[in-house]
């Protein structure tokens, strides 16, 4: 006498399931995308790495030279800036807030936070070359002495380098 069949399977509760199969020949592109950047993603999400990307072009060239951003978790930017910047940004937070997440296109970031941090020292330029300093001297020599020639003289020793001295 035959009964209802059982499958004997761990896990299975249906008598037709499969074993998973390996696709052979062209796959979408889209389909690899997920498992290459998920662990890229544990380590920063995407608004925090598009934030971090794009600083400079989202909060201008004067505010992303003293600040920096940390970390975007649950809605919340840290940003790293000396202390007078911090309450210069905390004026301008809801203005900032905007400027983010219209960057973003859509509403990642609900608070500020600031982390006092020192910003590392800038590099010292190296010195102007020397014919560049010979040359912008021998373009204003025929100028009377004074402030004027002083002025020419560094702007020129600027426009040949390309850096001040």
């Amino acid at each position: 006498m035959t009964g209802p069949q059982v499958n004997d399977k761990p896990g299975g509760d249906k008598p037709d399931d499969k074993p998973a199969r390996h696709i052979y020949g062209p796959r979408p592109v889209g389909a690899l995308v997920p498992a290459l950047v998920r662990p890229a993603f544990r380590r920063r999400a995407p608004a925090t790495a598009q934030v971090l990307a794009d600083w400079e072009l989202i909060v201008g060239p004067a505010l992303a030279a003293v600040t920096t951003p940390r970390k975007l978790f649950s809605g919340t930017l840290a940003i790293g800036c000396a202390g007078p910047v911090a309450m210069e940004l905390q004026h301008m937070a809801e203005p900032l807030m905007a400027r983010i997440n219209g960057h973003l296109g859509r509403v990642a970031v609900t608070r500020l936070r600031f982390i006092q941090d020192v910003p590392p020292p800038l590099p010292a330029a190296p010195p102007p070359r020397p014919q560049a300093t010979e040359a912008a001297r021998r373009a204003v020599e025929s100028l009377p002495e004074g402030k004027l020639r002083d002025a020419l003289e560094s702007l020129g020793r600027v426009v040949l380098t390309g850096r001040p001295a």
